[in-house]
């Protein structure tokens, strides 16, 4: 029996089964990943659209106006305008071609002062276009856009490269209405992200200031303000000592601007750039003001909450009484005036003039003029009193004298010197003003009377132990010069007197040896009488006042507090009193300064024919004083060979009055007179001085 054989089953192909199975997991995939996203949705869902929400708080700091200076009485010497501004705060990420849109459309609202415009400036805002940008961008050859790798270069390296193209390629001449965009482009791309700079702050018209807050809205960043400027109601008195603020164009000093940055401001602050305004930044500068910027992830500005409105700089109270100042500027440039007109004033370079309380150190005035022989331009420059120097003269020989007092070399009792001539060797006769051999001996208090040289010139060889053939030979300790120098320190001669003032300097201390190494006897004598080392008046009016008040050197000052501001812009709280200062105490005693002050007293007020300060005799406050005298020569700078430069005088004075009971010291100086001139000038300003000031205290 034949059986018919079974089919067999078809085997299942293994090709099926695995894309089967690459289908059952992408599903299964794709299940967890839509359940994944179903769970962040349902329980994160806020948490993320918070994150997409999130804002940006940034404070950002404003300045406020600066503090007053005002006088001594309270008149105001330096304060602020305030003026109507119109202001750009300029967004995170703000695109150029926004800016430029911004500036385009303010030009119809806005008269914009012109100003000088760079190269670049122009080349600036023409790429401020962005599809012209990109035209520029696609005529610059592959090197000047790729690396040799072929990698894109820097956005900077190729902006450069662009604004190359255009300044060689482009006219750059503008239209007086591109020029206007270009001037405000230039100041909104200047200004850093979320900082405020002013667009026009001068001579903003109450018609622009309308126009442009009912266009606010399509002006993104552009807003009304105010600024301030720098004011003088008093004039121009003091104007060198006050200083002067930068403007927010010159911004911080280069000298200063990375220490200022890490102290807080920003480049264009405006800061104090000179002498007081400068010296008294940190108390005038005020606390800015600090705005929260709340910024969304699109970098929009969203608001602006004001968390401190800022507090306004403090004000400066002077020790100057602004009526007297201009008094001593007045008569100072009168006595110079006369000077030049009686033509003694040809190699002049100036006069100066100090008045000083000598019990606190604090500057009653402080007054100078620059005089250019070549031009005869006359200048302010009060400034002079601090840094320049001067030979000055017989007004040191009140310091000599009490020198020697304290070295022993003299007494009170028993300073009876020879007045005799000094003659050396190949050189003229050292001698005092009048003729040789008119006396015989000379106390110390008649030599400061009627300022005898050769008197000093005896004390100076008696300091040093000097021995002496006339015409053949002279000897000295070889620390003469430092003797000297030393008791001269002690007053302040020569030396900064702290004054709180930036600028001020040293004396010059001439050279003690000659060509060959030796000591220059002759120029120490010349030291003993004033004729050697220059001083500047300041350190004069401080010896001065080292005399008159008894021994003490006290360091001048010319801010006597510092005051709050108060939020309606008045003098609030005293913050600072300046309390007067004693630098050190010049060990002479009341018996040595007794000789001395009666000298200086006798110079005015005496009945001795040779008495050298006779015009100030008379007043109703009696004056001690000293004059001086020191000759000189006269050095043009533009003739630097000259081998026969013409002689010059320079006329010095210091007093103080009452002269039993000192109140103010004064002191002059007119440098390089021709050498015919006398000491009127100098001795007609000393008592005008004094007379003003006493005048001004009702004890006239």
């Amino acid at each position: 029996m034949i059986r018919r054989r079974q089919k067999t089953k078809t085997q299942k192909s293994p090709l099926r089964f695995r894309l089967n199975l690459l289908f059952f997991i992408a599903f299964l995939l794709l299940a967890i990943l839509v359940a994944q996203l179903g769970y962040l949705q349902i329980v994160y869902g806020n948490k993320f659209e918070s994150q997409i929400e999130q804002t940006d708080k940034t404070v950002v700091t404003g300045n406020v106006p600066r503090g007053m200076v005002y006088d001594a009485q309270g008149r105001t010497l330096v304060g602020n305008s305030s003026e109507n501004a119109i202001t750009y705060t300029k967004s995170i990420n703000v695109k150029s071609n926004e800016m430029l849109a911004t500036a385009e459309k303010l030009t119809k609202y806005l008269t914009v002062p012109s100003t000088i415009l760079q190269q670049q400036d122009i080349v600036d805002y023409f790429l401020a276009d962005n599809n012209y940008y990109k035209k520029v961008v696609a005529k610059l050859p592959k090197s000047q856009k790729y690396d040799s790798e072929g990698n894109d270069l820097s956005a900077s390296k190729v902006y450069k490269n662009v604004s190359q193209y255009v300044a060689k390629h482009r006219d750059l001449t503008l239209t007086t209405e591109q020029k206007e965009v270009a001037t405000l482009y230039k100041k909104m791309s200047g200004a850093f992200q979320l900082s405020t700079v002013y667009l026009k702050d001068d001579g903003v018209t109450e018609d622009e200031i309308a126009q442009v807050g009912e266009h606010l809205s399509e002006l993104p960043g552009v807003g009304v303000g105010t600024n301030w400027t720098r004011n003088y109601p008093s004039g121009s008195i003091l104007t060198s000592i006050l200083g002067t603020v930068t403007t927010e164009k010159q911004g911080l000093p280069a000298d200063s601007l990375t220490s200022m940055l890490k102290t807080g401001y920003s480049r264009n602050d405006r800061v104090g750039n000179s002498y007081l305004e400068k010296e008294y930044e940190s108390i005038l500068r005020g606390t800015k003001s600090q705005t929260q910027v709340t910024v969304n992830n699109d970098n929009q500005v969203l608001s602006e909450v004001t968390q401190y409105a800022g507090s306004k700089g403090g004000n400066l109270n002077l020790t100057i009484d602004s009526k007297y100042q201009t008094a001593v500027e007045n008569a100072l440039k009168s006595q110079f005036a006369a000077a030049k007109e009686a033509g003694y004033t040809g190699y002049s370079d100036g006069a100066y003039a100090i008045a000083m309380d000598p019990k606190t150190g604090a500057i009653k005035a402080m007054a100078g003029i620059r005089n250019d022989p070549e031009t005869n331009k006359v200048t302010d420059d009060a400034l002079g009193n601090i840094n320049r120097t001067f030979v000055m003269g017989s007004i040191v020989k009140p310091a000599t004298v009490l020198g020697a007092f304290m070295d022993g070399v003299i007494t009170p009792d028993d300073n009876t010197l020879p007045d005799d001539a000094i003659y050396l060797p190949a050189s003229p006769i050292k001698k005092s003003w009048y003729p040789a051999g008119t006396f015989k001996t000379m106390t110390a208090q008649r030599a400061l009377a009627i300022s005898s040289n050769t008197y000093m010139m005896h004390l100076a060889m008696l300091e040093s132990n000097a021995k002496y053939t006339p015409n053949k030979y002279i000897k000295m300790n070889d620390n003469i010069f430092e003797k000297l120098r030393d008791q001269y320190q002690r007053f302040g001669l020569g030396y900064k007197t702290g004054i709180d003032l930036p600028g001020e300097i040293d004396g010059y201390l001439g050279s003690t040896t000659n060509e060959y190494n030796a000591i220059k006897y002759g120029s120490a004598l010349d030291e003993s009488y004033g004729n050697y080392d220059a001083y500047t008046l300041i350190q004069v009016a401080q010896y001065a006042s080292t005399v008159a008040n008894g021994g003490y050197r006290m360091q001048p000052y010319i801010v006597d507090s510092i005051q709050k501001t108060t939020k309606s812009g008045e003098k609030g709280a005293v913050i600072y009193q300046h309390t007067p200062e004693i630098l050190n105490r010049v060990d002479f005693t009341n018996a040595q300064l007794k000789v001395v002050k009666q000298g200086m007293y006798d110079a005015v007020n005496g009945n001795d024919p040779f008495m050298t300060a006779s015009a100030l005799r008379g007043m109703a406050q009696k004056v001690a004083a000293k004059t001086g005298t020191a000759q000189s020569f006269y050095y043009d700078q533009n003739n630097p060979d000259n081998t026969n430069p013409p002689a010059t005088i320079t006329h010095s004075f210091i007093g103080y009055a009452p002269a039993n009971d000192p109140k103010v010291v004064v002191a002059v100086v007119m440098p390089n007179f021709t050498s015919d001139s006398k000491s009127t000038y100098s001795l007609a300003l000393a008592k005008t001085m004094f007379q003003d000031y006493f005048k001004m205290e009702g004890t006239n």
